[in-house]
């Protein structure tokens, strides 16, 4: 049976990824700094089968963490990370904390690198990050989250090459519909109502746009060393 280790599985598109590949037949590990939200996320993917579900407490920005999660793994065809958290990292360079901005990075981006580091030897197949449409369209208020997902892409590239023939890959969403937004303090209707009539896809995404993409890149044996941007056009708008 196919496996797969989805880090920050618990919510969002992280649990819309462990509903696909639950759906295909693939055992799935969902892991998360939650031992609650994974509770509740396992109590909701048990039923869906065909694939079997575990859980397993970690912080990706902890190496630690990190390095217990792989220890307890001989071999997994497919990770995906999904984690990210925005609290407090949205505002002018000169108003966020540096505390903050370090831990921005430290989830990821050396997050990032963690799984690769630990990841090698025992992942068979891909791994994919997520990424995000502000490395793309940075807008004066997102500076370091635009860097921090920025430089997954250069990551990818490293790593697609050291960890031949396993492929590396990332998933550049748009503005999705996640429980991410409540942390922003913002009308998340009306900002998505604004961009929904400017977007050529004339509609924000939904986790299940973004589960797609992650199982299409997961699947594709000649793709490593990519972004795939799924932003309904935010890029060009």
């Amino acid at each position: 049976m196919t496996n797969a280790i989805i880090i920050g599985g618990g919510s969002g598109m992280g649990l819309a990824l462990a509903r696909t590949l639950l759906a295909e037949g693939t055992h799935v590990t969902v892991v998360g700094r939650s031992a609650d939200r994974l509770a509740a996320a396992r109590a909701r993917l048990e039923p869906l089968g065909p694939g079997g579900v575990d859980t397993f407490v970690a912080d990706i920005g902890r190496e630690e963490d990190v390095a217990a999660l792989f220890a307890r793994v001989e071999e997994v065809d497919h990770v995906a990370v999904t984690a990210a958290d925005a609290t407090g990292v949205y505002g002018r360079t000169a108003d966020v904390a540096t505390a903050t901005a370090r831990d921005v990075v430290a989830t990821k981006l050396l997050g990032a690198w963690l799984v690769g580091k630990y990841a090698d030897g025992r992942v068979k197949q891909s791994i994919t990050y997520t990424s995000g449409i502000n490395a793309y369209r940075p807008n004066g208020s997102n500076t370091i989250m635009s860097a921090a997902n920025g430089a997954l892409a250069s990551l990818a590239c490293g790593l697609a090459i050291e960890l031949a023939p396993v492929r590396v890959n990332v998933i550049s969403p748009g503005w999705v519909d996640t429980s991410l937004w409540d942390q922003l303090g913002m009308d998340k209707q009306a900002a998505f109502a604004d961009l929904a009539e400017r977007l050529p896809a004339r509609r924000v995404g939904t986790p299940d746009d973004i589960a797609q993409a992650f199982s299409s890149v997961m699947h594709n044996s000649f793709m490593t060393g990519t972004v795939l941007h799924v932003d309904g056009g935010h890029r060009f708008t």
